[in-house]
């Protein structure tokens, strides 16, 4: 009676060997799965970071020394010497002739740039004037010229970036993979004057003509 019993605990523990193996391996195969999940998900607003400094590395490197200077000092915020695009949320004036006017305004108003994108909105800006304007050269001749001028530093012209208003020519460009916005004109006098600013609630980086 004792052998038989034996042999069958055996027989039962051999059938159930490879259902514990496979077990196992299954387990295994679930620990080291390394299909990506939704919060492994890759932050978009970092890629467009990421790409837009490998694009512009001058500019990247600008700003990450001045990132670098703002947290060394406690005191400064990353608002000084920036240009502010100005507030998506301003107050309105009290005075109702004001504060109508403040409203129907309203459509010209610029999103708010964060200290990042101001630093970017500044060293594009800088460096579209710097190539525009350096030694020896002038004024483009027409929207061709600066359009040309512009895609050779990088930038996408392919709509209305480039303009001529009342004979002064300019250009509203969306800086890529990062957001903010560079507009500039050429001034009567020859000179260029260069913008950094945010988004219009209307969209773009055009000043809208009108609202609603």
């Amino acid at each position: 009676m004792t052998s038989r019993m034996t042999w069958a605990a055996v027989v039962l523990l051999a059938a159930a060997l490879p259902a514990l193996t496979a077990c196992g391996t299954t387990k295994a195969g679930s620990a080291g799965n390394t299909t990506p999940t939704a919060a492994g998900s890759p932050d978009p607003v970092a890629s467009g970071s990421a790409r837009h400094d490998r694009l512009f590395p001058d500019v990247a490197a600008r700003c990450a020394a001045k990132a670098a200077e703002t947290s060394a000092d406690p005191q400064d915020d990353g608002t000084n010497g920036g240009t502010n695009g100005g507030e998506s949320s301003r107050e309105l004036p009290t005075d109702p002739e004001a504060r109508k006017y403040a409203e129907n305004h309203g459509y010209k108003t610029q999103g708010t740039l964060s200290a990042e994108s101001r630093c970017r909105a500044d060293a594009h800006g800088a460096r579209i004037k710097a190539a525009l304007t350096g030694a020896g050269k002038t004024a483009p001749s027409g929207e061709a010229e600066l359009a040309g001028s512009l895609k050779e530093l990088g930038y996408s012209v392919s709509g209305n970036e480039v303009y001529r208003s009342g004979g002064t020519l300019g250009f509203a460009l969306f800086i890529p993979e990062a957001g903010p916005c560079v507009t500039g004109r050429w001034t009567a006098g020859g000179g260029l004057t260069v913008e950094g600013h945010g988004v219009y609630m209307e969209g773009g980086c055009l000043e809208p003509k009108g609202g609603h």
